[in-house]
């Protein structure tokens, strides 16, 4: 099929996805049948739809709160589009947790370098 051709669900499932019809049917608990007429243009179940965006880790949940969250290689990336390791995750509920003066002191005054130092970045790239 020329990428012309291509239906917007068969582009979904092959380049958003990144999925062949083997795997999407074996995500789906569907037949190569059902898969094969997403991709000429019936439509893709909604919980189909989420098990290959899940899958693929371009959603983590379907709960609203996680929406724009992603797995991005090694990292989580934030809906800012910013990604942060796991070490990074671990040492800010750490922080959470500890709560003491000087960690509180300390968070907020390394959030204002940081929003100092991100605002340079931003003038110098603007």
């Amino acid at each position: 099929m020329k990428y012309h051709e291509m239906t917007k669900n068969q582009i979904f499932r092959e380049f958003n996805c990144g999925l062949t019809i083997e795997e999407v049917a074996k995500i789906c608990c569907k037949s190569l049948g059902t898969v094969r007429g997403w991709d000429k243009g019936k439509p893709i179940p909604n919980e189909c739809r989420k098990l290959m965006k899940m899958h693929k880790r371009l959603e983590l949940s379907g709960f609203e709160e996680w929406n724009g969250f992603r797995v991005s290689g090694k990292n989580l990336e934030l809906p800012t589009g910013e990604t942060v390791t796991p070490q990074q995750i671990l040492t800010g509920v750490a922080l959470l947790h500890i709560q003491s003066d000087l960690e509180i002191k300390t968070s907020k005054r390394l959030l204002r370098l940081s929003r100092a130092i991100c605002n340079i970045k931003s003038k110098a790239n603007g």
